[in-house]
């Protein structure tokens, strides 16, 4: 079993971006720019690495090898991603790393890459990359190429080795389990079991019980063993059920208008463990968007348009615009669940307004919103 947090500081020792490894301040999947980018070098590394585990790590600054972390990214979908532009998609995995010097709502992200034999290839165009290109690895650089390419295996051995460096140990995982015990989250009542006689998870959180159900808040839930976070989120309320085979988390998204909030679960994950030292992850997506007057929506909507235009020309806002700030991200996106097609374009292109903003709650706000909208549907088009 890997160390995650260990392999990535071997990754970043081993020397800079290399044919095997790329690494990224941050991941900006918003943009069909930015998702063109990350498709490139998943592209490049797949068809760089066909017989070795190829990898990206989010949240280094490029010149240095400083980490500086990036925010939590929980979207599976993000192979659905990858199948939508390439032709013999590898198969990738994003994980959410901690470290001890971040604040805890930042994280390393470690994208790994499995080894693919056939040659990927973009299958339709997105942003500058026409169809049919194939991407692969020159030094640190992802470089377009004609024709077939040569299949290199020299790289098979290296990252072997990184890998079994990587590997965990029990001082490791008592390591991480006192970390988040005692240190990270001994304020909110932090809990462990173990499965298997193998496998840690390490969770906390605020407890609540609303309308006679119990959610957990500023949820943190870690599989000690990889270094992994499996989820965290400041805003989102969580149900937690466990037996000794699998722990199984329960997103909720409170969603409302006019102060009225109800919850609507999101979606399940569930970790299921085997007596073989192997575990397995199934999703499944629950979220039915809940649906309003339209009538009553075109209003609101248009209310909102108006804010983002006085934010824009820096006009300043009246107290009862502050609060209505506070909930635009979440109610353009209802407007868009609701049929206002061009919602969720408006809030993307007000990410720098609000980002700004002197009340940090705002821009937390947008970044929930978007999470949600990225679990339901990649905009690949």
């Amino acid at each position: 079993m890997i160390n995650k947090r260990l392999l990535i500081k071997n990754l970043l020792a081993h020397n800079d971006e290399s044919s095997f490894y790329d690494k990224k301040r941050q991941l900006n999947l918003h943009t069909k720019e930015g998702k063109a980018k990350f498709l490139k070098h998943i592209c490049a590394l797949s068809n760089s690495n066909p017989n070795n585990n190829s990898y990206i790590v989010v949240g280094v600054e490029d010149q240095d090898n400083q980490i500086v972390g990036d925010d939590f990214f929980d979207d599976s979908r993000i192979q659905n991603l990858v199948n939508a532009f390439l032709e013999n998609p590898p198969r990738i995995q994003y994980e959410n790393v901690p470290f001890p010097n971040l604040p805890k709502d930042k994280v390393v992200g470690l994208v790994t890459i499995r080894p693919k034999t056939k040659t990927s290839f973009f299958k339709k165009n997105i942003y500058t990359i026409p169809m049919n290109t194939v991407f692969v690895r020159v030094g640190s650089n992802s470089m377009p190429v004609d024709g077939e390419i040569e299949k290199s295996f020299a790289n098979t051995q290296i990252v072997i080795d990184i890998e079994n460096s990587s590997r965990n140990s029990i001082g490791y995982t008592l390591d991480g389990v006192m970390d988040f015990m005692q240190n990270r989250h001994r304020d909110i009542s932090p809990k462990y079991k173990v499965f298997k006689e193998l496998f840690v998870i390490c969770w906390a959180g605020t407890k609540r019980k609303i309308r006679e159900q119990t959610f957990f808040s500023r949820v943190d839930i870690e599989l000690i063993n990889e270094q992994v976070k499996l989820f965290y989120s400041a805003l989102d309320d969580v149900t937690i059920e466990y037996d000794d085979d699998s722990f199984t988390i329960t997103e909720f998204v409170p969603l409302g208008l006019n102060d009225r909030t109800s919850y609507y679960p999101l979606e399940t994950q569930t970790i299921r463990f085997y007596d073989n030292g192997y575990y397995k992850i199934d999703r499944q997506f629950l979220f039915e968007p809940p649906q309003f007057n339209r009538k009553m929506l075109h209003h609101i909507y248009n209310s909102n348009l108006s804010l983002i235009d006085k934010m824009s020309k820096g006009v300043a806002l009246s107290g009862r615009e502050q609060r209505d700030l506070e909930n635009l991200s979440s109610t353009l996106m209802i407007c868009y669940l609701n049929g206002f097609d061009e919602a969720k374009q408006k809030l993307i292109d007000a990410k720098t307004l609000l980002k700004s903003q002197p009340n940090a709650g705002v821009y937390l706000s947008f970044k929930e919103a978007m999470r949600v909208l990225r679990k339901m549907k990649y905009d690949v088009q």
